[in-house]
């Protein structure tokens, strides 16, 4: 059972569909670690042309999606309620594995570091297990 529905989330980001990329959040510790699910299904509105006849879920997506998991975490935390975290850089982006309609993407972001207004994510992306992203994202609470 999740812990966050879609509508919980959406009380917590400012991200709407079609651009909201968590379905739940299975796993919260406020200010230090969300654990997210996003079910990958055709019916994605950027498979339609990424790519025709092969379709594969955008890393810049699969990026974003962990920075919405990292956002959870950080705008779940009580004093940062009703604000909004940006990103402010992301470094050390790897991609290992293709994500493609039919994949449950476990998504991962763990906040190594916060200073002030500003956090450093480690974030990691996995499909059954096995290992799709990782990138360190940095982020600006606003």
């Amino acid at each position: 059972m999740s812990l966050l529905t879609v509508k919980e989330i959406m009380e917590i980001i400012p991200h709407r569909q079609p651009f909201l990329l968590l379905d739940t959040v299975e796993e919260l510790i406020p200010g230090q670690r969300a654990v997210a699910k996003k079910c990958v299904t055709y019916n994605e509105p950027f498979f339609q042309g990424h790519f025709p006849g092969e379709p594969v879920m955008p890393g810049v997506l699969i990026i974003e999606a962990l920075a919405q998991a990292g956002a959870v975490a950080i705008l779940s935390k009580e004093e940062n309620r009703g604000k909004t975290v940006y990103f402010a850089a992301i470094d050390s982006a790897k991609f290992k594995k293709k994500v493609i309609p039919g994949d449950i993407l476990i998504l991962e972001t763990e906040i190594i570091k916060s200073k002030g207004p500003m956090g450093i994510g480690k974030a990691t992306a996995t499909v059954d297990g096995k290992l799709a992203v990782t990138a360190q994202l940095t982020f600006a609470i606003s």
